[in-house]
C-alpha cells in the first residue's frame, strides 16, 4: 500500500508550458471569428469521447489494489484532465515511482476496455463530418499517449477524419502544449488561424501558451463553468449543437 495520503493542489496557470508556437507578449495577433479558423484541434477525453466512467472505474480498481479506500479516493473525476502519470501525484500525492507504477497497471486494464470505454459523445461524429465538409483541418492535442489516442479514434471510426492526431509521445518531457504545437506546425498555421476545443482548464492553458483561443465544453460534465471561464475560454458550449454553432457559425 502506498503510504502517503496528501491531496495536492493541481498546478495553476503559472506552471511551465512548452509550445513551439508560443505566444509572444506584445506581438499582436489578428484573430478572425472562430467560425473562420482553418484548424480545429480537439482534446480527447471529455471532449470527443465520454471516457470519464471508464477512466474512473479503472483508476479506482488499481488504487484499491494498493489499499486505498473509496473514502480516501474521494472524487476521482479529478484525474480526468491532467496528464498521467503526473495526475496521481497531483491529486493523491504519490511519488513519481508510485505514480508510474499505478499508471502502467491502469493502462494495462484500460487498453482492454475497447470502444465501450471511450464512446464518442452522441452527435460528435456528425459534427466532425460537418467540419470536414466545411473544409476545416482537424487535429487533436491530448495528454493521452499517442497509441491510446489513435486506438480511441480508430475504434470509433473517426481516425481518418483527423489530419493531425497529436498526443503525448512519452510520459516525460512531452505535454499537451507540445502536442498542440506539433498540430500547428504540421498544419502550417499560426495560433490566430486555429481554435482549441476542450473540457478542462488544462486545455485552455495549453491553448493560451500557443497563442490559440479555446472553446470550453460542458456536455461531458468534467468541470464547472467557472473553471472554463477563469481559464479564459473565448466561448463555452453547453451542448454539441452549441459547439457546432460556435465552430461553423
Amino acid at each position: 500500500m502506498f503510504g502517503r495520503r496528501v491531496y495536492l493542489t493541481l498546478p495553476g496557470p503559472g506552471r511551465a508550458l512548452l509550445c513551439s508556437h508560443r505566444y509572444l507578449p506584445g506581438k499582436e495577433q489578428q484573430m478572425p471569428p472562430i467560425s473562420q479558423r482553418k484548424l480545429v484541434v480537439f482534446d480527447f477525453d471529455g471532449t470527443l469521447v465520454d471516457s470519464m466512467p471508464g477512466i474512473v472505474a479503472t483508476a479506482r480498481a488499481v488504487m484499491h489494489r494498493h489499499g486505498w479506500t473509496d473514502e480516501e479516493l474521494g472524487d476521482m473525476s479529478r484525474l480526468v484532465g491532467p496528464p498521467f502519470p503526473q495526475a496521481y501525484s497531483m491529486v493523491y500525492g504519490l511519488s513519481e515511482a508510485e505514480a508510474q507504477q499505478v499508471t502502467e497497471e491502469y493502462r494495462a486494464i484500460y487498453a482492454g476496455l475497447g470502444r465501450d470505454g471511450w464512446p464518442l459523445f452522441e452527435g460528435m461524429d456528425a459534427l466532425l463530418g460537418d467540419l470536414k465538409a466545411a473544409g476545416k483541418l482537424l487535429g487533436t492535442a491530448s495528454s493521452k499517449r499517442e497509441f491510446l489516442l489513435r486506438r480511441g479514434l480508430e475504434t470509433n471510426g473517426v481516425l481518418d477524419l483527423f489530419d493531425f492526431p497529436m498526443a503525448k509521445l512519452s510520459d516525460h518531457g512531452d505535454s499537451k502544449e507540445a502536442a498542440l504545437g506539433r498540430a500547428l506546425a504540421a498544419a502550417g498555421v499560426d495560433g490566430s488561424e486555429a481554435v482549441m476545443v476542450g473540457d478542462r482548464r488544462f486545455d485552455a492553458e495549453a491553448a493560451t501558451s500557443c497563442g490559440v483561443e479555446c472553446v470550453g465544453v460542458l456536455y461531458g460534465a468534467t468541470a464547472p463553468r467557472s473553471e472554463l471561464e477563469s481559464a479564459g475560454c473565448a466561448a463555452i458550449a453547453d451542448t454539441i449543437d452549441d459547439l457546432r454553432r460556435i465552430l461553423l457559425g
